[in-house]
């Protein structure tokens, strides 16, 4: 498979941000406000599941004033408890192990929040996994954030023996998992650019189709069929994605378009009328149809590097489609890390991961982030990965999210979630 394209992120002029201030609603009179750094202050709320510490909004870069509530999603956090064992992936298993681990009672929150006006939010950040590898540990972060009615993220390229495994899961569930398959290497990666666009397309799906596994399901996981295109022929490639998409959904596929490079595309080239008229069909099918986007920082040492224009610059195409009164298409974030072969030691990481997590959380769209890379072939990144699933298994079964209900537009304002 193709590794991250490192490409230099330029920053690009975007389209003014929506004004604040945001829908969040404000916190209750007396909440601390946040500290220097980021970090939340906690204060105590009773919940039908007991007591739980709320954090105060994040980030602190956006403080509440009586003209603008308190604009960033809240936190709660559980006490860590025992930290569980890793266990090898089984096959084709749904049993649940049982949870060493203090979990958040999701169901009782949910409830809490609806009756203030609120939803609940989950932790979005997932894993990319491969042929080889090592994956030690997936299949209880699978169960496990399943029976907790967790959804989890996770994208395989060119193994589908994961994908089966959560297949299954996903089936004997109501959680609404999130699964991406794609077939990698020269054949696959990206279309012919010298043909027509929609014969192009034509000829790529059919590949595609031909390369399918069988056993999984396209009516529950995802096919991503390109990868890191040429932002040059952005044009071009909204012709390819109608033409594409009119194929998926009628061979009852659910597709997800581009797989851009992370720092790309620019903010024009989600404007030409080609492009628009594709993100209108994939706003009307937000079930069958998605954005794939990549976002990396290129930086083991800084996860916000030229933030918004590397991770965070989905907000770019939320921007565009708020100016155009198109609804927010779906987008899974295929690839999200830090460099091609180097994930950080998981006390550092974590720390970059709660920062996406809270800057994804508020955007129903955002389906998930898939970290980078538990897959052969990159060095030793996935040994390194693979020290993040109990870490991230835990955040996720200790953290949420109050978020405002699915009516309510957020701003795609970048200065909310700025660290």
């Amino acid at each position: 498979m193709a590794a991250c394209r490192q490409t230099e992120a330029t920053p690009t002029p975007t389209l003014p941000p929506p004004p604040l201030p945001s829908p969040y609603p404000a916190t209750a009179a007396g909440t601390p406000n946040p500290p220097a750094g980021g970090y939340p202050a906690l204060v105590t709320v009773t919940t039908a599941a007991g007591s739980l510490a709320i954090a105060t909004p994040i980030p602190a870069a956006v403080p509440a004033t009586a003209a603008s509530p308190a604009a960033q999603a809240f936190l709660p956090v559980v006490g860590a408890g025992p930290a569980p064992t890793a266990t090898p992936t089984p096959t084709h298993t749904s049993t649940p192990s049982p949870t060493p681990t203090p979990t958040i009672d999701f169901a009782a929150v949910r409830a809490q929040l609806r009756a203030q006006g609120q939803e609940l939010a989950f932790v979005k950040i997932g894993f990319h996994v491969g042929v080889g590898g090592n994956r030690h540990g997936l299949g209880e972060w699978m169960r496990r954030l399943d029976m907790a009615g967790v959804p989890f993220f996770l994208k395989s390229a060119d193994d589908a023996g994961p994908l089966l495994e959560a297949q299954e899961i996903a089936r004997a569930s109501s959680v609404p998992h999130v699964l991406v398959y794609r077939r990698s290497g020269n054949d696959y990666d990206t279309p012919d650019y010298s043909l027509p666009a929609a014969e192009a397309a034509r000829q790529h799906w059919e590949r595609h189709r031909a390369a399918w596994p069988p056993e999984l399901d396209p009516s529950l996981v995802w096919i991503e069929t390109v990868n890191e295109v040429d932002k040059n022929q952005s044009v071009w490639l909204a012709r390819f994605a109608l033409e594409t998409a009119r194929l998926a959904l009628a061979d009852g596929f659910r597709w997800a378009a581009f797989g851009w490079s992370s720092g790309e595309p620019e903010v024009a080239d989600w404007q030409s009328p080609p492009m628009l008229e594709f993100l209108r069909l994939a706003a009307a099918n937000p079930d069958r149809l998605a954005i794939a986007l990549h976002e990396y920082s290129f930086m083991a040492g800084n996860i916000a590097d030229q933030y918004p224009y590397k991770l965070g610059r989905f907000l770019q195409l939320f921007q565009v489609c708020d100016q155009y009164n198109i609804p927010r298409p779906t987008v899974l974030i295929t690839e999200w890390g830090w460099e091609y072969q180097t994930v950080p030691p998981p006390e550092r990481a974590m720390d970059d991961v709660a920062w996406a997590a809270g800057l994804y959380a508020p955007y129903p769209e955002v389906k998930g982030a898939a970290i980078w890379y538990l897959g052969g072939n990159f060095g030793e990144i996935h040994n390194q990965a693979q020290r993040l699933i109990v870490p991230v298994l835990n955040y996720a079964l200790g953290n949420y999210f109050a978020v405002p209900p699915p009516s309510t537009r957020v701003p795609a304002n970048p200065e909310l979630y700025r660290p």
